[in-house]
């Protein structure tokens, strides 16, 4: 699938497949011996255990050192008075996802005041600069899965319907991104349709955000949810209103697998592949570390999900087999002729 979005400063994406070590620079890499850190906004979801696991494992392969991994827990301070600290702490690189664009800014440009390499997942945040401030962003194309999720969406949306955008009210560019390439496709494609908004400030109150919406739109006829985990959120608030309203939305979590495979809520999912995403995080960093500028922006395109490939879809995103209730649900292939 070809990547349709711009980078942070609207940049053209380099394919995370195009970006590579030579064999030169990945023997001076391990002669090196590099020390990183990693800050997360959180290691405990699906997406981020394989995110690390790619880059800790392609850091491993040319000789650099994983010392630390912060779980910031979603709070923006905590990661903020991280950041600050790794910048006194004996690391030679920070890989970071920026919870604010904006709030967080100022903690990250302390990690290149402070002589170390700075790589950037999904976000880079406000004012800084590629080869200046940090070596590169590496990233889904979140405006690729907004598309994904409103084509998935939009076939069971009845004419002249009303549909839900259930959005992360904090400034974060990947999010974003989502969000306005499913308006576009909708106001393309399903000019019909009428689009209204409830947001969340913290994946806790995802559920209640989306029972918020359903009382204040009754008619509300399909849901997107920016990403999997507020998703199941709001599954369960429709649910609870005793409605049954198709939901869209991104990564390929286990729950809302599970609910697809299952005939549930969710009709569709727009995947990211984590693993690959955190080898090319990988290989930047080494790149960086070297002095070997990588592209500014480095992204890799989504997998359009649904019950008929979602089998298939989870060996690529988790490189593993499918949990037996996906494996259960799989349909027969059909006889050859």
């Amino acid at each position: 699938m070809a990547i349709t979005g711009l980078g942070p400063h609207g940049e053209r994406a380099v394919p995370a497949d195009q970006v590579g070590l030579s064999n030169a620079d990945a023997d001076l890499a391990r002669n090196r011996r590099f020390s990183v850190a990693i800050v997360l906004h959180t290691t405990k979801s699906d997406w981020a255990k394989e995110e690390l696991a790619g880059i800790v494992t392609t850091l491993g392969r040319y000789g650099a050192a994983v010392v630390e991994v912060v779980d910031c827990g979603f709070d923006i301070e905590r990661q903020i008075s991280e950041l600050k600290r790794l910048a006194g702490e004996a690391v030679d690189a920070v890989v970071s996802i920026p919870i604010g664009s904006n709030r967080a800014a100022d903690a990250h440009r302390a990690i290149s005041a402070a002589g170390k390499k700075l790589l950037l997942l999904d976000n880079a945040p406000t004012g800084m600069l590629p080869g200046k401030d940090y070596v590169s962003v590496v990233s889904s194309d979140n405006f690729g899965l907004g598309q994904i999720g409103a084509e998935l969406l939009a076939p069971h949306i009845p004419q002249g319907g009303k549909v839900g955008v259930l959005a992360y009210g904090i400034d974060f560019f990947a999010t974003h991104e989502r969000e306005i390439a499913f308006r576009k496709w909708m106001a393309a494609r399903r000019p019909d349709l009428t689009l209204v908004r409830g947001k969340f400030a913290d994946v806790s109150q995802a559920r209640a955000a989306t029972a918020d919406l359903l009382q204040a739109n009754p008619e509300l006829a399909g849901l997107f949810a920016v990403w999997d985990v507020p998703a199941i959120a709001a599954v369960a608030a429709i649910r609870d209103a005793g409605k049954a309203i198709p939901v869209t939305t991104v990564d390929l979590g286990n729950d809302v697998a599970t609910d697809l495979v299952g005939g549930g809520l969710i009709k569709g999912i727009a995947a990211q592949l984590p693993h690959d995403q955190g080898v090319a995080t990988g290989i930047a960093t080494i790149l960086g570390l070297l002095e070997r500028q990588p592209p500014a922006w480095i992204a890799l395109p989504g997998l359009s999900v649904t019950a008929s490939n979602v089998v298939e879809a989870y060996q690529v995103v988790w490189r593993t087999p499918a949990p037996a209730a996906l494996l259960m649900a799989r349909k027969p292939r059909n006889s050859l002729p």
